[in-house]
């Protein structure tokens, strides 16, 4: 019982995006003034300030008047639906994906994470996962017996490239490491890793037999005109790889809960499985929702990234000119800020913001032990109000610095 009680408090949840309480606009208190402010949860998007893709409602209607055929489909995910989403996601990864084989409908990219986890970890297997990394990561490599390899990212080394160091890697899966999880672009960092990077990976997984996890969540959110490579399109690839794709965030369907994960037959079919004694399906009138996925109407994107490429540069200006360290994101909407010194724990420092600024982050030690000094904001926010929300942070911050 004690071990089963250790293992589930690995998997504190206190910090997972949405967990806080909702704060409404409220007046706080910043060094005895009182000022009204919107409370802003950085540890999610806001889907009030963007919201869902257009006929994203209908497409649900219509699912649910489809009835029974359409709230219990295969589950894997109906066929007509995994037709339709092989068929675009094969396009915008340059691959072929057998809709019949080949991909999965997930109950979100989180629900995907845990099956492909599931179905690809053993007890005391070595899993490689990249640090920074996503928090959950981590907690599902040891929640499933494995042993947690960590890959540290030089992300303050370079600017071309994510930081991956390969000669690491290798050592790393010489060492016995049967599978290796990373996400593209990172989270929390939103760095891009290079076509000499993905490359590298691909080609060192194939020589020493190890299985790939990647997570590509917001490949389609790039700034700057970066150059994306999609690690499923490399010519040498090991034989179990499996990507995982949705469109929770960058096109604000987070509340239906739509994810994918594609990649080899026999894991696919392993995650099937699971999923039938886990969540049956993706809910059946959700799936409806995937047809407006990549159908969004003429120049939806190009503004969406416009709108957070704007965000990006003012916060990432606010907490420069601050003194803090910030690798400016290159897609996604996160931001990892490392502040000087603090006179309290991280911990403590989020719960004041909380508190006293109205303003909910994520601590860095939650995408790995020793970022002490760190937190993640998602800034897919209100602009105004994410930018007042920084001149918050910035203001407590002066308070509890060395």
């Amino acid at each position: 019982m004690d071990a089963l009680c250790e293992k589930f408090s690995k998997l504190g949840i206190e910090n997972a995006p949405g967990q806080e309480k909702a704060q409404k606009e409220r007046k706080i208190d910043l060094r005895g003034e009182i000022i009204e402010g919107k409370a802003v949860d950085f540890s999610h998007g806001d889907v009030d300030a963007f919201e869902p893709l257009p006929g994203s409602l209908d497409c649900f209607i219509n699912g649910y008047k489809k009835g029974g055929k359409q709230a219990y489909t295969e589950y894997r995910g109906s066929l007509e639906v995994r037709k339709d989403v092989a068929e675009k996601i094969s396009r915008f990864t340059g691959t072929n994906i057998n809709p019949e084989e080949n991909i999965i409908l997930t109950p979100g990219t989180q629900g995907a994470l845990f099956l492909a986890m599931g179905s690809m970890i053993g007890t005391d297997d070595k899993v490689a996962i990249v640090e920074p990394d996503y928090f959950a990561n981590r907690k599902l490599v040891e929640f499933f017996g494995g042993k947690v390899i960590p890959v540290e990212l030089n992300y303050k080394k370079y600017t071309d490239r994510a930081g991956i160091d390969l000669e690491d890697l290798e050592e790393k899966f010489k060492g016995g490491v049967s599978l290796f999880i990373f996400s593209n672009p990172n989270n929390p960092l939103g760095v891009i890793y290079s076509a000499e990077e993905i490359a590298g990976i691909s080609s060192l997984a194939k020589r020493y037999h190890v299985s790939l996890i990647v997570d590509e969540l917001y490949s389609r959110q790039i700034f700057d005109n970066r150059q994306y490579t999609h690690l499923c399109a490399m010519p040498e690839l090991p034989d179990q790889v499996i990507t995982i794709i949705g469109p929770s965030k960058t096109e604000s369907l987070s509340g239906f809960r739509l994810g994918t994960a594609f990649g080899n037959k026999d894991i696919i079919l392993r995650m099937e499985k699971l999923q039938a004694i886990v969540s049956l399906r993706t809910a059946g009138y959700c799936q409806a929702v995937y047809q407006v996925w990549f159908n969004e109407p003429e120049g939806y994107m190009q503004n969406r990234i416009k709108a957070h490429q704007e965000i990006r540069d003012g916060l990432f200006g606010k907490f420069t000119n601050a003194g803090y360290y910030v690798r400016k994101t290159e897609a996604g909407s996160y931001l990892f800020v490392e502040l000087p010194e603090l006179e309290i724990p991280m911990k403590d420092f989020t719960a004041v913001l909380r508190k006293l600024a109205g303003v909910t982050v994520t601590p860095g030690e939650e995408f790995g032990p020793q970022f002490t000094r760190h937190f993640r904001i998602n800034f897919s926010q209100d602009r105004e109000a994410a930018f007042a929300a920084a001149d918050r942070i910035i203001d407590i911050v002066k308070r509890y610095v060395r």
